[in-house]
């Protein structure tokens, strides 16, 4: 009997050192401005009851959360006619009361909620941490993904917004990627489902604009014909999708079109204000007022957020937006919130294209000590001592081999130095020093040495 290749579910991964030290540069670099920002970090669980989950992400969000059978013999308490009935839906809400979180966002809601007398509000919180969807896999869409969450709730001021457009500009300039930050607002959108004579439709538009990278223009018009909007209406929303031009020439545009829409107004009162402020303080990167960035989540209200990377074509890197009732549906009602969500996966595969990871990072080994066994070897063990009090990332060749073996060792791991201490080193109280990249070696003291760390 053959015996079973291993493998691991599709839309997952395996990670190696490298890509380990990678990731954990992008999550280093986007936490350090989490903290930057004043935002502390929570965690909750990986999964959460179905009743937190279900109807938070709209119709096509429920179909992708990851269920959980139930314990033990879970077929036990289902009636034959459910099962007869062959009704998968009927027969999950029977055997699954827990699901994987879909993201961090509704879980954070959850999690105001029930720990509402412990926080001080207004509260601002960041969390790292790997959510699922059971989509389809393809480049840059993974079923398990890590996102980086900071989110400012308890307060309704548009400083909020402003503030989260500074963090993730200063994100992606340290990462040296440059993007295009995509803004628009729900309450925008609403007064032009009301232009267009839709306005109880507003749900289905956003979802279809929503895929206009995806399946383009005719496809979002065809979705829209599917679900009812008129054919007129259609007609009447292509030059506001299709409007381009300055941000500035998008507002004068839009505030002939939504005159006569108290909510549409609003809407563009508030990206105008932003966008104000945001001139002002003269971000790095390009910031976009997109009409066609509709964010098809059911839980935003107000500004919505979306980062394309400007070099590489891949979706989305970041996104979020203002949400002013999301506690509310676990009794909490009338707390605004806004947040923000940092795709790490697709930052990764970002870096990775443009080649623009650092050539060394925090997780690296930056020095191997030759073992020759006996008195060099404790001898050793207290240079290694030293190296790690400094902080210097540091290891000691785990046992006596030959010197071209453990050299090969270093240069496989690409270790940058390699440290010679035998029995003329030890009498003397120095070290040898082989630089692994310029092929240098010279003789130094152990502080000497640290010391060259900290010039």
């Amino acid at each position: 009997m053959a015996v079973q290749k291993p493998s691991i579910p599709k839309g997952t991964r395996d990670f190696n050192p490298t890509e380990m030290a990678r990731r954990n540069y992008i999550f280093d670099t986007i936490k350090k401005h989490f903290k930057r920002y004043g935002f502390s970090a929570i965690e909750t669980p990986a999964m959460e009851n179905l009743s937190t989950l279900l109807g938070k992400y709209g119709e096509e969000g429920d179909k992708l959360l990851f269920k959980i059978l139930n314990s033990g013999d879970f077929l036990s308490n289902v009636s034959d006619p459910y099962l007869a009935e062959k009704n998968s839906q009927k027969l999950t809400s029977q055997i699954s009361e827990k699901g994987l979180r879909y993201d961090l966002t509704v879980p954070f809601a959850r999690f105001v909620v029930q720990h509402r007398n412990e926080l001080v509000f207004p509260f601002k919180r960041y969390q790292i941490q790997p959510v699922w969807r059971a989509d389809r896999p393809q480049k840059g869409r993974y079923r398990e993904f890590y996102q980086c969450d900071a989110d400012m709730i308890g307060s309704d001021s548009l400083l909020n917004e402003v503030e989260l457009v500074q963090m993730i500009d200063d994100v992606f300039s340290e990462l040296n990627i440059s993007v295009i930050i995509k803004l628009n607002n729900r309450k925008i959108l609403s007064g032009i489902a009301e232009f267009v004579g839709e306005a109880d439709k507003i749900v289905d538009i956003t979802v279809a604009i929503d895929k206009l990278d995806k399946i383009g223009l005719e496809g979002v018009n065809r979705e829209m014909l599917e679900k009812g909007i008129s054919a007129e209406a259609i007609e009447k929303l292509q030059p506001i999708i299709l409007l381009q031009g300055s941000n500035s020439y998008k507002l004068v545009q839009l505030k002939t079109i939504l005159e006569t829409s108290t909510t549409g107004l609003q809407g563009l009162d508030e990206m105008n204000t932003i966008l104000r402020y945001l001139e002002h303080l003269k971000v790095n990167n390009e910031v976009e007022l997109d009409l066609t960035l509709a964010r098809g989540l059911n839980y935003y209200t107000g500004t919505i957020f979306e980062v394309k990377a400007a070099q590489v074509q891949i979706g989305s890197i970041t996104g979020g937006g203002r949400y002013d009732n999301l506690t509310g549906i676990f009794g909490m009602p009338d707390v605004s919130g806004v947040g923000i969500s940092f795709g790490a996966d697709r930052i990764y595969d970002v870096l990775h294209e443009t080649n623009a990871f650092p050539s060394t990072t925090n997780d690296d080994v930056t020095v191997l000590l030759v073992n020759f066994g006996g008195d060099e070897e404790l001898y050793c063990l207290g240079l290694l001592r030293e190296l790690r009090n400094a902080g210097i990332n540091s290891e000691l060749y785990p046992e006596n081999a030959k010197m071209k073996k453990q050299m090969k060792y270093a240069d496989d791991k690409k270790i940058p130095f390699v440290i010679v201490a035998g029995d003329e080193e030890m009498k003397n109280g120095h070290i040898a020093v082989k630089n692994m990249t310029t092929g240098e070696q010279k003789t130094m003291s152990m502080q000497e040495f640290i010391q060259s760390f900290t010039q």
